[in-house]
Parts: structure tokens; C-alpha cells; sequence
């Protein structure tokens, strides 16, 4: 059952991760359509995993090849329910936390796509982990449950605010230490909300697993990526390169330059306050104090191309989080028979 329920929403996610990236509405229009021939497409077109194999990738009205993007979206959130549905609701019985548990396994797998593709992260997906964080603790809170309280706040808050310190302390870190920009704003956030759902002693476990799964996929990734280094070494024409060396002005409105420290104080704050979230209701205060506004539409989105060494971290943070999410109790147990072995108890 796990497996059907999240090829079904995995399907859904596939809409989210093509329309939210590039402005467009999730429910106008109401139904799906072919991103190539625009087709509207039927209940018939759109059977979760059996579709795409059946038709073998390709539009039945335009014959355009699918990106296989839809079928792993599918077949991944339908393993995630089913290793969900499993540990909470066969093995275990807490119906609401494999519900929330679930959702938030979704939302961090339309991260992982989105981010691996265009290396952005949008606002109202990290603002959805973070409410549906807060919800879940309003829901413990009622039930009288000791585990709604961290610290004497609340447990999805103590999460946050451990998920934005450790991330934005990184990126504080990296920029006084070594200059540079160390930490994506949309990571940062993303950790955020991760703290809210899984709260503080399981945050930090899925940011260590990210941390060690970003170095073993994230030196893969390099290898794998079909970017070919010949084009790096593709002879440039004479005139082009005299272009260039006679243009200094070019050359220094390409040179990097790092996020000022005052506004990555500010940001961080901002992030903290949830500046963020109420500034998608009023767009006003997030273009304020953020200056930018949330729902500006991303130019020249359909033809940005990652950089051979470009290696985002949201993936990673988001995969470690899921797997907290599916062996949650797997792994505490291991902290805490470690736990015991290094203090000597």
C-alpha cells in the first residue's frame, strides 16, 4: 500500500518539481500537459510507473522523449512511503508521524530534483517543511506527549533554530575564513526545516549522514556528470580572445565576489524571525528586508547548465534526512549504543 500511495503522490511531485521552478501555477492549469507538445494529458497517460515504462518513455501525441525524471520520482517516493508504512504503521502504530514523516519525505525528494537540476530551492517548499514541522509538535503538544518539549520550547523550534545555526554557521565560517560563499541561502533554510520535522538529536544525525553522503556521491557526481572536458580545452578563436583581453571592464564584472557579511547577519536573522515564510504572504517585507522579491520569475532557466564542478549540498542534506526519516529508530539506537561505548558505560 505504502508503495502505491507514493508513486501516486510521486507523481504529483513531478508537476511540482517541472511548474514551481518556473512560476507557473500548480493547479491552472488543472491538468497535466505534455512540457513539449502541451497536450493535455488523460488518467490514462499518467498510471504512476507504468506509464512511462509502457509507452517507453516517450508522449504518445508528440513522440517526445519523457526524461526518465518521472519514472525514479515515482519509484523513489513509492520505496520512501513503502520503508515508511512499514516502520510506523506495521511494525509500529503512530499513524501521525508516519503521515508527517511521509509528507516531508515527499517535499525533500521535489528538493532534490528541482536543486540537482537547477541548483535552486524554492521558498514555498522549505516554508512547507517548516509549518508541517510545526503542526506535527501542535499534535504531540495536545496528546500530552513528553517528546513535544526540547530544551523547555518546543521541539520543532529547538530543531529549527539547531538546523539554521549549523548551516548558516558554515556558511559564516567559510566566509571569514576563507572568503567565499560556503552555504546556499535555500540549504540553509532547507535545514530549518528539517530540525522542525525531525527535531534536534535526529536533525543532527541526518546532517552527519549528509555530510558523509555528500562525500562519497558528491565525488561521483563529478565523475559521472556528462560534461565533457573537451570543451574546457576547445582552441578559442584569436579574435575572440583579443575581444576579451581588450574589454578589462568584462573581466572584473565576472570576477566573484562573496556575500558581505552584513548581509549574511541579516539573512540569518531573518531566517530565524521566519522572515521568510510571512514575507511569502506579504511580499512586501520579504523584498525589505531580503531585497528580492519571492515570486520574481528566474530568467534563462530553461538554458542554464550546471558547471562541470558544481556540486550542490540541498540533495545530500535532503537524502540524509529521508533516511532519518525511514530508519529513525535504527538509527537513534545506534547513537546511543555508541553513546554508551564512549563514555565507557
Amino acid at each position: 500500500m505504502g508503495l502505491f500511495f507514493g508513486a501516486a503522490i510521486g507523481s504529483f511531485l513531478n508537476v511540482v518539481i517541472y511548474r514551481m521552478p518556473r512560476g507557473l501555477s500548480l493547479s491552472d492549469p488543472p491538468n497535466s500537459f505534455c512540457p513539449k507538445c502541451r497536450h493535455r494529458l488523460l488518467m490514462s497517460d499518467m498510471i504512476p510507473l507504468v506509464t512511462w515504462l509502457v509507452q517507453r518513455g516517450r508522449c504518445k501525441y508528440c513522440d517526445a522523449k519523457i526524461p526518465s525524471r518521472y519514472f525514479w520520482v515515482e519509484l523513489l517516493n513509492g520505496a520512501i512511503w513503502a520503508g515508511i508504512w512499514w516502520q510506523y504503521l506495521v511494525v509500529g502504530d503512530d499513524w501521525v508521524k508516519a503521515l508527517c514523516y511521509a509528507f516531508a519525505a515527499s517535499t525533500l525528494v521535489a528538493i532534490i530534483f528541482i536543486d540537482w537540476e537547477l541548483y535552486i530551492i524554492p521558498d514555498q517548499i522549505n516554508a512547507f517543511l517548516l509549518v508541517l514541522g510545526l503542526a506535527y509538535n501542535a499534535w504531540l503538544y495536545a496528546q500530552g506527549n513528553p517528546a513535544a518539549s526540547t530544551w523547555g520550547i518546543p521541539s520543532s523550534v529547538a530543531g529549527a533554530l539547531l538546523g539554521v545555526g549549523v548551516l548558516w554557521g558554515i556558511a559564516f565560517l567559510g566566509r571569514i575564513l576563507f572568503q567565499k560563499d560556503a552555504m546556499g541561502h535555500g540549504d540553509i533554510k532547507m535545514a530549518r526545516g528539517i530540525g522542525a520535522i525531525l527535531f534536534p538529536t535526529l536533525a543532527v544525525v541526518s546532517f552527519s549522514l549528509a555530510v558523509l553522503l555528500g562525500a562519497v556521491l558528491g565525488v561521483a557526481q563529478v565523475f559521472l556528470r556528462p560534461k565533457v572536458a573537451a570543451d574546457e580545452a576547445k582552441p578559442v578563436e584569436s579574435t575572440e580572445l583579443s575581444g576579451d583581453l581588450a574589454n578589462p571592464n568584462l573581466q572584473q564584472e565576472e570576477e566573484y565576489e562573496p556575500e558581505t557579511i552584513s548581509s549574511l547577519l541579516k539573512c540569518g536573522l531573518g531566517y530565524i524571525l521566519c522572515i521568510d515564510v510571512i514575507g511569502l504572504f506579504v511580499p512586501k517585507l520579504y523584498k525589505a528586508w531580503f531585497d528580492e522579491d519571492p515570486y520574481a520569475p528566474i530568467e534563462d532557466l530553461e538554458d542554464f547548465e550546471a558547471d562541470f564542478t558544481m556540486i550542490p549540498f540541498g540533495p545530500y542534506l535532503a537524502l540524509g534526512a529521508i533516511v532519518a526519516t525511514v530508519f529513525e529508530k535504527q538509527l537513534l539506537r545506534a547513537v546511543g549504543s555508541y553513546w554508551q561505548w564512549a563514555v565507557g558505560e
